[in-house]
């Protein structure tokens, strides 16, 4: 029995995190598919860019939301396990990033669609430790709208995280397994994000923030 709970909380972290918020938003708002536009992606940086500020808001707290939930579910139906409350987080973002609800069969092969993982990233975060999050935004937010890039932003959530949950467990105040997260995590949102990767490094990647405004001057 406890074989089966344990599939049935790391399936259902899946599907939480698959659920594509951001699609359906930009649909209502906008009438359009969000997956042929800028990125491409669910999250609420593209979001923002097709239906505005409150709905890009709306969209990220709600992805947030999905990966808190799914450690939440976790925890509930498997106490005790730090594992299978990891793993949980961790699949809420691959969820996120590859839903099985956006699935296109293209040239012979099946596409999945979805987000970068920063907001879920965070939300999952938050359910390992709440007050995480009060060190998380403010560094995505320095990178997002001061340095601008969203993507670096995305990149120091995980890695920030990281840092977290290793200074408690060298404090011997957190499992040393948040950390194991952390990395894994990021490398969940590295590998989402190579061709921005690849855009930095060639000077092209969007700017958002002030730069934007300022044309990158």
């Amino acid at each position: 029995m406890q074989i089966v709970t344990v599939v049935a909380a790391l399936v259902g972290a899946y599907l939480l995190g698959s659920i594509p918020v951001g699609l359906l938003i930009v649909r209502l708002v906008r009438g359009r598919d969000i997956r042929y536009w800028f990125s491409g992606r669910t999250g609420g940086t593209n979001v923002m860019r097709m239906a505005g500020f409150w709905s890009g808001l709306f969209t990220t707290l709600t992805d947030v939301g999905k990966g808190f939930l799914a450690v939440w579910l976790g925890r509930s139906l498997i106490e005790g396990s730090v594992w299978v409350v990891i793993a949980a987080g961790l699949l809420a973002i691959v969820g996120h990033n590859y839903s099985i609800f956006l699935v296109q069969f293209k040239e012979g092969r099946l596409h999945f669609h979805g987000g970068a993982g920063g907001a879920t990233t965070t939300g999952a975060s938050m359910g390992l430790w709440l007050p995480s999050v009060l060190i998380i935004t403010p560094i995505a937010f320095i990178f997002a709208y001061g340095v601008g890039y969203a993507s670096l932003a995305t990149i120091s959530i995980a890695l920030t995280a990281t840092l977290i949950f290793l200074w408690r467990a060298i404090a011997q105040v957190g499992p040393w397994a948040y950390v194991v997260f952390g990395v894994l995590a990021e490398g969940l949102l590295l590998w989402a994000l190579r061709p921005n990767i690849g855009r930095l490094l060639r000077g092209e990647e969007r700017l958002i923030g002030w730069r934007a405004r300022r044309g990158g001057r």
